[in-house]
């Protein structure tokens, strides 16, 4: 068993919209395994991991299966649906709870291919790496140690996972369709996207004021504004020494709680003491905590927390010391062994109860009960093993939020409005929550803030309450869903113009546009990342920018394929064409068939509101419909194309050219977008794949409810220059000669550029142009027919960069292109860098020539052009600068 490749998806992706491991796994040896042999193999894994047979828990979406099928079939395969289990079942095992389980076979004998969903990354590499040893020793008759591994794994898990607090409101936005995304391993979460994002740490959101937080972590000071507004806080100051603490415990008279001054989660926390030596050692633990301690009144009564979210009381619970009852059998350490046998209790605070600690500070609270943790209670002796009832420090809790009397709930919140909190979980100390604080000596004692929510989420006892809910809809009120207006751009050919005029657009209705493409990341024109930015990453770095208001993704099929797409849903998705398709033979897309497979996630993953705008002249294109969530739109350049024709029929919306105008149409009713002699990048209609470039570009923009008279505008001052669109039918004219710069590098790219040029007249036509070395035999000579049956003069430059090839052999591949009856005269071979290749082309001009420039490194090919044509018309006795022509 041999792995040849991991992919992490992190995204949607072909597989499904979770996230997936993707394991490339050789099973060669396996593939001749008798029935038998296999069955004896799933014997000895499941004597091992039984629940390999139970089926994966369904998530409510469908994903989720009936368990392991025992049904005869290839060995192979079999073997590889056992693996992928096992990866599925070791993160089950270890608490992280997975639905998603594919297997297939490749292109290429014995080799498999796995997809296992997972929730923390890490978890799901380790458990992989698990699975494949556990596998492997129960191959080869050796024991592993499984239980041990997956007990590593859960401790993982636990301190990776987000804790309750930071899940319950993920959770709940997730319900009302707002994206989060996870910043860091700690609780950092971006909510919502672009402008319209929110962050939370735990229980603390943006909205949180630092002032605020400053204000509670001082909680003499949060003491002194309770006051000042008339909240009932109990006496107390702050204390210089441990003497001064006995010094002010008299003052106040015992029993005195002592406590750090900015202390949080109750530690460092002492209560009811009475005694100078209880004082003392209350002191020594609250000063390892902070350099600031205080002593107050202890209040009578029981131990309350409210939780307030903006400005509302939400959740209220009683809340007790850890402890635990004797039976008179068992010793406390023994007892305390079997509460934290609960599976509500763990560490790292991923679960809604905390294990009890049996600590220094529980064999002093059991020592002050006569007690030892070898002692033995009587039956029914409930024994302390804290005074503060903290849930992180083993306490429990009693929901107990409908007993509020209103009078404590506005005192609470009049407390929360004075420090100014958002969210705030305030410690109330009072003997019946149901009365006046004041008719009782009940106290606010502190205000918290990011509070624990696991107390009110899954309390010991009584009613869980949705405070991740409450906490969402306080940040995103009126049923927001946090998202900005997304365009996603895919296909063949065309993506890069129409992701750049679809962001042009957007701009021109007011929105501030984050734009990926193969040419950059652009915040409007502000290009802030230049290369190939037209994976994942790039859409996430978009979306996690506060100041962008909407966004448009080029979406290439290598991103789609390594790691998924790098958002959740889009509101409209543009698939501009397959054709003839482009990289094949590469990350295992070996048929045009393979490629719209890949290229359809972006349709899988429209919004249910959104639209896909698809080619209806495609038919690879047109089969995506049926796969889209949301609604479809077909746009063609005739209006009597059949597939569009039909949809329009049925009262779908369409886009189409009548009358060298751009139509939108919607069942009967129809309206002109724009004149095409108004559009430059068309050349006035004649350029056919800038008129569908610009098509499928307003179609999108419909759909978004961009009015047509911004659409209009939009089109008719978006130019494919060098500055607008570089590397895409970019057109120069220089001393009677037109210079073409363009990024084509496919067969079906060239066919349409051919097209195009076709409506340029020329004396001579002239192209530098290459082909990459990744590319099949057979698509590389097809490229070389093409070129050959189309110009008079070829340039053919071997790049330094052969992607895999030897020397000389992409050129060799091209020439076998060229026929004894094709129109190419000349054919001029070059080695050496891009630079020198498009130079020497350039000097080749002449008056009347009708140049074609291909272009790599195409920012840079931008500035040499510019560069040399400006040079040369410095050396012209006409000074003739280059000029760009107006599409």
């Amino acid at each position: 068993m041999d792995i040849r490749n991991t992919r992490v998806l992190r995204g949607p992706n072909t597989w499904t919209q979770s996230t997936v491991l993707e394991v490339w796994i050789d099973l060669t040896p396996m593939t001749t395994w008798t029935f038998t042999e296999v069955d004896a193999f799933r014997g000895a894994l499941v004597q091992k991991l039984p629940r390999l047979m139970e089926p994966l828990p369904c998530n409510g979406h469908g994903e989720g299966d009936s368990g392991l099928v025992l049904l005869p079939r290839a060995s192979g395969l079999a073997v590889a649906e056992l693996i992928a289990r096992c990866i599925a079942v070791v993160q089950l095992n270890a608490g992280s709870e997975v639905h998603f389980v594919r297997v297939s076979e490749s292109h290429q004998a014995g080799l498999f291919k796995l997809a296992v969903q997972y929730r923390e990354e890490r978890v799901g590499k380790k458990a992989l790496e698990i699975a494949m040893a556990f596998v492997t020793a129960v191959r080869a008759g050796q024991t592993y140690d499984l239980a041990a591994r997956i007990t590593e794994l859960r401790d993982l898990d636990q301190q990776l996972r987000l804790g309750p607090s930071t899940y319950s409101i993920v959770r709940a936005a997730v319900k009302r369709g707002i994206p989060f995304r996870r910043l860091n391993e700690e609780s950092l979460v971006q909510l919502g996207q672009g402008s319209k994002q929110h962050r939370i740490l735990a229980a603390a959101t943006d909205r949180t004021s630092a002032v605020s937080e400053s204000i509670v972590q001082d909680k003499d000071l949060t003491k002194q504004l309770l006051q000042a507004i008339g909240v009932p806080v109990p006496r107390g100051r702050a204390v210089a020494d441990a003497e001064d603490a006995w010094v002010a415990a008299l003052e106040i008279g015992v029993p005195v709680v002592v406590k750090p001054k900015d202390g949080n989660q109750g530690r460092g926390v002492a209560v009811n003491l009475h005694t100078k030596e209880q004082v003392i050692a209350g002191y020594a633990a609250a000063v390892a905590r902070s350099d600031d301690v205080i002593v107050e009144k202890y209040a009578f009564g029981a131990d309350y927390r409210l939780l307030v979210i903006g400005n509302k009381l939400v959740a209220a619970a009683r809340r007790e010391p850890p402890q635990v009852i004797g039976d008179g059998r068992r010793t406390i350490s023994e007892l305390v062994d079997e509460v934290n046998k609960d599976p509500r209790r763990g560490e790292h605070h991923a679960t809604c109860l905390s294990k009890i600690p049996l600590d220094a500070i529980a064999q002093g609270v059991l020592s002050e009960q006569g007690l030892a943790a070898m002692s033995v209670p009587a039956a029914g002796q409930v024994v302390l093993l804290r005074r503060n009832a903290n849930l992180s420090t083993g306490g429990s809790a009693t929901d107990v939020t409908d007993l509020v009397h209103p009078e404590v709930a506005g005192r609470v919140i009049d407390g929360v409005r004075m420090v100014g909190l958002d969210i705030a979980g305030v410690d109330v100390i009072a003997q019946d929550i149901s009365r006046p604080l004041e008719q009782q000596g009940g106290v606010i004692i502190e205000i918290n803030a990011a509070p624990g929510l696991r107390m009110h989420l899954e309390p010991s006892f009584g009613q869980g309450r949705p405070v991740g809910e409450a906490i969402v809809n306080m940040m995103f009120p009126n049923n927001d869903s946090g998202r900005i207006p997304t365009v996603a751009v895919s296909g063949v050919n065309g993506k890069t113009t129409t992701t750049r005029l679809t962001a042009h657009i957007l701009r021109c209705w007011g929105k501030r546009t984050g734009l990926t493409s193969t040419d950059g990341i652009y915040l409007d024109d502000r290009r802030i990342d230049d290369g190939d930015c037209s994976g994942p990453q790039s859409a996430r770095m978009v979306l996690a920018n506060p100041s962008v208001e909407a966004a448009a993704f080029e979406t290439a099929r290598g991103g789609i394929l390594r790691e998924g797409l790098g958002f959740d849903i889009c509101d409209a998705a543009i698939m501009t064409n397959i054709g003839e398709g482009d990289h094949l033979g590469l990350m295992g897309i070996d048929t045009v068939e393979q490629l719209a497979r890949a290229k359809r996630v972006i349709i899988e993953n429209v919004a249910s509101t959104g639209y896909a705008v698809l080619n209806a002249a495609d038919p690879l294109v047109v089969a995506m419909a049926d796969y889209c969530p949301g609604k479809v739109l077909f746009f063609a350049r005739s209006a009597d194309q059949p597939v569009l024709a039909a949809h329009r029929a049925k009262g779908g919306k369409v886009m189409f050219v009548r009358d060298n105008a751009i139509i939108a149409a919607e069942g009967t009713w129809e309206a002109k977008i724009a004149d095409l002699s108004g559009v430059p990048m068309t050349m006035g209609g004649a350029i056919g794949f800038q008129v569908e470039n610009a098509m499928s570009a307003a179609a999108a923009a419909w759909t978004l409810g961009v009015p047509f008279q911004i659409i209009r505008h939009a089109l008719e001052t978006f130019a494919a220059n060098p500055s607008k669109a570089p590397g895409r039918f970019n057109v120069i004219n220089f001393r009677g000669a037109t210079i073409v710069l363009d990024y084509g590098h496919n067969t079906s790219a060239l066919r349409a550029l051919i097209d195009g040029l076709n409506h340029f007249p020329s004396e001579r036509r002239v192209i530098l142009y290459t082909a990459t070395g990744d590319r099949r035999d057979q698509d590389i000579v097809a490229q070389g027919e093409l070129v050959a049956e189309a110009f008079d003069v070829w340039v053919l430059f071997q790049d330094v960069s052969a992607r895999g090839r030897k020397p000389g052999e992409v050129p060799a591949l091209l020439r076998k292109g060229i026929k004894p009856t094709s129109r190419v005269k000349e054919c001029i071979e070059l080695e050496g860098n891009e630079r020198y290749a498009i130079e020497t082309t350039l000097d080749l001009m002449q008056p009347g020539d009708l140049v074609l420039v291909q272009v790599d490194q195409v920012h840079a090919a931008m500035e040499w052009i510019e560069q040399y044509l400006n040079r040369l018309a410095l050396e012209s006795p006409t000074n003739q600068a280059a000029v760009p022509a107006k599409g």
